[in-house]
């Protein structure tokens, strides 16, 4: 297909990647027409940038060099975005720095108003958003519009939280002083961000960054930059001053070290592998930056013989197939106990079966792709080794026939705990289902991971869902329920799975300092 220029930048859908496997010729025609009706439609709107933003200017690499974004469907280019390091960054964190002296400044009413303006811009484009991240995440437009949602509901939460940073006076043991306490933004914040959950991962990080007083450099994943370059054209429109918000994208690590290395970032937070969230935690420590992380999970999902079956297939289906199984809380061992067993693997497995997998903007998907060839050779490897000591195929457990990274909604029974998919995150729409006898067990095996990010139980016995919830080491706990990610609960794990809570009233803590002011000789007249 011929290339075509859409605004001032080169827009194309043209090769397909090389090493993924070719989808069927009509199947690729008619998806990359579609993809490219709504690229220009995106681009209509001013929502499909190719520039990184640093303090309000929007700007190519400094040696224009430049990285490809794919389809994950067609493997075809959308656009090329500039491929940045260490200077570029050091600029965005000078931006960042340089606004923070007034952005800090701004009345918490006035901050509240910008969030609130940006809110109604990301609602008002929900279904351009929504597209976008179908384009280049590949999720079904559905879900991606849920998202956006989801993703919009951080920054209305924290520009209503903007205005409750309360302090506190200290009653003073001493007659002649007066203890007050302050609570005041960190600075500059270095956010990084994944290819899951493109515009969510942002709003949850930069909403109450923004709402506390801080100033913030994004660098998101470079899977999926658009995203975020379309919420931050939005942040624009709404008001929030040049140098608030500002976005970088190339090599990882360059940008990564710069943000580390700069004393003017006084706090890092990041969401993705667990591998590169500790070493993120050890460059801090240069400077004694504040560090959250939100890192790797290994759900358990245990369901008990006195469950209702209905609920659990629900609540389980939701919790395991979401975006594809590309969650850190997806559900990626299903436990279930032995008196119910094989009627949850046969009831589960007929709702699977039911799930449509297609590209996202056709009508009635609920699976899309996988994000590249490297996650359904991390999923095929995980299926052949389980299949490889013991576990039976119910369902799936191969590629799609649409081809590219399309992976079939996979069901797999008598898995053990020693298999390396009941150890380790396998990220695609795999549901491996263990067997447990008792509640200790189910405990036991629960817990016996380093991750802790979030766990499922199902039952309808009340003295056992808090008995077990109490028990089971992670951060989040749905009872009867697959989806509970919400702005107003606080989101982040245990153990190895991070440091430090997102969303809800105590997500604002992390990017505030807390300062004691004690006044003394106040018995004087």
């Amino acid at each position: 297909m011929a290339s075509r220029m859409l605004g001032a930048r080169s827009f194309k859908l043209v090769s397909h990647l090389p090493s993924m496997h070719a989808p069927t010729p009509v199947f690729a025609r008619q998806i990359s027409m579609d993809a490219k009706g709504f690229a220009s439609r995106l681009v209509d709107a001013g929502l499909l940038r190719s520039q990184a933003l640093i303090g309000g200017k929007w700007s190519d690499a400094y040696d224009g060099n430049t990285i490809k974004v794919h389809n994950p469907a067609t493997g075809d280019v959308i656009t090329t975005v500039p491929c940045m390091g260490q200077n570029e960054t050091n600029d965005a964190i000078s931006a960042a720095s340089d606004a923070f002296s007034s952005w800090s400044k701004v009345t918490n009413v006035e901050r509240s108003k910008c969030l609130r303006k940006w809110y109604d811009l990301l609602i008002s484009h929900k279904e351009e958003l929504g597209q976008l991240i179908t384009l280049e995440q590949g999720k079904p437009l559905q879900e991606a519009m849920g998202e956006v949602t989801y993703g919009a509901g951080f920054i209305e939460f924290f520009a209503e939280e903007a205005k409750r940073v309360y302090g506190d006076i200290i009653p003073s043991p001493l007659a002649d002083r007066r203890m007050l306490v302050l609570k005041q933004p960190v600075g500059v914040v270095g956010a990084i961000t994944p290819w899951n959950f493109p515009l969510a991962m942002i709003t949850r990080k930069v909403g109450p960054a923004l709402a506390c007083g801080c100033t913030v450099v994004i660098k998101p994943s470079e899977l999926t930059p658009l995203t975020a370059l379309a919420a931050a054209e939005l942040a624009l429109q709404a008001g929030i001053p040049p140098g608030v918000v500002n976005v970088v994208m190339g090599n990882a690590s360059a940008i990564g070290d710069a943000l580390l290395a700069s004393p003017q970032v006084r706090k890092i937070t990041f969401t993705g592998s667990t591998a590169v969230g500790k070493k993120l935690m050890a460059g801090a420590a240069g400077t004694v930056k504040k560090v959250s992380l939100e890192l790797g999970g290994n759900a358990p999902c245990i369901v008990f013989d006195d469950a209702d079956l209905d609920v659990a297939v629900k609540g389980t289906l939701g919790a395991k197939f979401r975006n594809t199984g590309q969650t850190c809380v997806c559900a990626n061992r299903i436990m279930v106990q032995e008196g119910i067993y094989e009627k949850f693997v046969d009831a589960f497995t007929k709702a699977v079966q039911k799930l449509q997998v297609g590209h996202g903007f056709s009508e009635g998907v609920a699976q899309g792709p996988l994000i590249n060839e490297a996650a359904v050779q991390k999923v095929e490897s995980f299926v052949k080794d389980a299949t490889s000591k013991g576990a039976k195929v119910v369902l799936g457990a191969k590629r799609h026939s649409l081809g590219m990274t399309f992976y079939e909604p996979t069901v797999l029974s008598d898995v053990k705990s020693d298999m390396i998919i009941a150890r380790e995150e396998v990220f695609g729409p795999v549901a491996p289902v263990l067997r447990f006898k008792t509640e200790d067990e189910a405990l036991r095996m629960a817990n016996d991971t380093n991750a802790g990010l979030a766990a499922y139980i199902f039952t309808n016995n009340v003295q056992r869902s808090w008995r077990v919830a109490e028990a089971l080491e992670y951060g989040l706990v749905g009872v009867n329920e697959g989806l509970i990610s919400t702005e107003v609960a606080p989101f982040g794990g245990v153990k190895q799975s991070g440091l430090g809570r997102e969303g809800s009233k105590y997500g604002m803590d992390e990017y505030l300092e807390v300062k004691y002011v004690c006044l003394g000789n106040m018995s004087s007249k």
